[in-house]
């Protein structure tokens, strides 16, 4: 039998995975810079590879995030589109179908995203590494949960911090 105090609802770990974190993150910079920085929220949203986490979250009510999922599917349907590009006459078809939206959304930011995709990638790998840190902290019960929950909300802020002067 576990601590009650560690298994009351009131007491569950937040984003017990770092794909919870992550998207979770990802809707916070869409909050703070989506409209501002467009090229850079596709940016992260193809580094992170929670693009299809977002538009499942927008399609199951969040609030929102009905444009999130827009520029989420084209950053994803981009990726499908060079993948597929590459591998024959169905490639080039689904190419050709999905070209005239991707270009128009990315044809202008084309550069910043790629530079910082790089750069997003590797914040989301530092961040990973202390993620796992606390989150190993919390599975050896060096500390609670709320402290573990603390720590990771502080992460959440570190990150997106980080993610503005990269």
């Amino acid at each position: 039998m576990g601590d009650t105090k560690r298994d009351a609802p009131d007491h569950q770990p937040i984003y017990d995975t770092f794909d919870d974190f992550v998207r979770f993150a990802v809707r916070e910079f869409y909050a703070l810079h989506g409209k501002t920085r467009p090229a850079q929220f596709i940016a992260l949203l193809i580094a992170s590879g929670q693009a299809l986490g977002v538009v499942k979250d927008s399609f199951s009510g969040e609030k929102g995030l009905k444009k999130v999922a827009i520029g989420a599917g084209l950053a994803v349907a981009l990726r499908i589109a060079l993948k597929y590009a590459l591998s024959g006459p169905l490639g080039i078809l689904l190419t050709a179908a999905t070209a005239a939206s991707l270009l128009a959304v990315l044809a202008t930011n084309q550069r910043t995203v790629r530079k910082k995709i790089g750069v997003f990638r590797e914040v989301i790998q530092q961040t990973r590494i202390r993620y796992d840190e606390i989150q190993g902290g919390y599975s050896a019960n060096r500390y609670p949960v709320e402290d573990r929950n603390l720590m990771i909300d502080g992460l959440v802020k570190r990150f997106l911090a980080d993610l503005d002067e990269a």
